[in-house]
């Protein structure tokens, strides 16, 4: 791979020790690192530091033009592969949130076009503070990666979150990085559906179910590291969507059966982890409805079943469906694979503990159409999607030969 440049900013706390360490891993990686100051950093360490460790110049101020054919803020921003903050405090956060360039790292990214992280490191209070948290979730919507950071001793005295990543895990999730930019799955346009649905029976009332859309976005996520175009199909989550993926969001079964749909004509792979409901109201209610004396009954009518319709329409496509079931799992995943025409089930008992909807870990069962199966043990959901695509990544491979 073709040595990679990164741009890392250091700003003002006492973690700008690890960001030397930080710098020196990166450079034993094989990367090309520049780094930049603010005036607060250079007071914990020198610039000379990052110099000796980047044999590269520091850059500390906006007006000390190193090249006087580049304005430095512009170039710096342009010439990276990847830029990281770290450590990121919540005065450069929020400056960042709210647009505001009034020091070179600031002027600088709000110049950049290259993908920017942000580590950040503080007070365990600070870092929970209401208004850095909403700056950090403004960093998320607009592309911003967060690197989270880890709990422990800080220097403040505190225990609780706000150390700053370790330089190795930086290290180790920059290589990742770059090895998935190239990875098992570009060129790919994967549709993956999430989330519940929303049946509408008035405009309080609905129908829905438990689902979280958690592991839809985790296989979102995953896919898109290993370089898929993804097409995520959301039903209604509190979740963020990740970075790097086209987002259609959804309410009803039917909604979500037309955007599905529209995506599926060019899609490699369609993977439907979504939720969605069988029934809807036969009738909904423009206004609330009032109770009465005695029991209700509220008719209820079939939806399109939209695994069902992709397998009888696909062509090129590879078609994951999946099953949570609570009894004969086996069964009914083998069941549903023949009978939607898919060629794997995801399959899992949410009657396990650590396997049901909500829960940050799954234990899957994997059926493929040629009768292979796969079982996983409990696993965290980004792991359980990483295993999936790599199933999904085979049956392309063999589709290609």
């Amino acid at each position: 791979m073709e040595q990679k440049n990164i741009l890392l900013c250091v700003t003002g706390g006492i973690a700008v020790y690890k960001a030397a360490a930080l710098t020196s891993k990166l450079v034993q990686a094989g990367y090309n690192v520049k780094v930049m100051m603010s005036p607060s950093a250079t007071k914990f360490v020198t610039p000379l530091t990052f110099q000796a460790l980047s044999r590269n110049d520091v850059y500390t101020d906006t007006f000390d033009e190193k090249d006087s054919s580049k304005i430095a803020h512009i170039d710096l921003g342009d010439w990276p592969d990847l830029i990281i903050v770290a450590p990121a405090t919540a005065n450069t956060i929020g400056k960042l949130a709210n647009g505001l360039g009034d020091e070179m790292i600031q002027a600088t990214l709000l110049a950049a076009t290259k993908p920017i992280w942000i580590a950040p490191a503080m007070n365990v209070n600070m870092y929970h503070h209401p208004i850095v948290q909403k700056n950090m979730n403004t960093l998320k919507e607009i592309g911003c990666k967060l690197i989270e950071p880890n709990e422990g001793y800080l220097a403040c005295g505190y225990v609780g979150k706000g150390r700053l990543a370790e330089p190795e895990d930086i290290t180790q999730a920059v290589n990742d990085y770059f090895q998935n930019e190239f990875g098992i799955l570009k060129g790919k346009k994967i549709v993956i559906s999430a989330g519940p649905t929303l049946e509408t029976i008035d405009p309080v009332r609905y129908l829905s179910n438990r689902s979280t859309g958690k592991m839809g976005y985790s296989l979102a996520e995953v896919a898109v590291s290993l370089g898929a175009e993804v097409v995520l199909v959301s039903g209604p989550t509190n979740l963020t969507p990740p970075e790097g993926c086209k987002v259609i969001k959804t309410e009803s079964a039917a909604q979500m059966y037309d955007a599905i749909l529209t995506e599926f004509g060019n899609a490699d792979v369609v993977i439907k982890t979504a939720a969605v409901a069988d029934y809807t109201p036969a009738v909904t209610y423009d206004q609330k409805m009032k109770k009465s004396e005695g029991d209700l009954s509220i008719p209820l009518k079939r939806t399109k079943d939209i695994l069902l319709s992709l397998g009888q329409q696909k062509t090129h496509q590879i078609l994951v469906g999946f099953a949570a079931e609570t009894e004969q799992v086996e069964d009914y995943a083998k069941g549903k694979l023949l009978k939607k025409n898919a060629d794997m089930i995801v399959a899992n008992d949410v009657t396990k503990a650590g396997a049901g909807f909500g829960t940050e870990t799954n234990i899957v069962t994997i059926y493929h159409r040629n009768g292979e199966v796969k079982p996983l043990p409990i696993m965290t959901k980004k792991e359980v999607a990483k295993e999936i695509l790599l199933e999904v990544h085979r049956l392309l491979n063999e589709e290609a030969r």
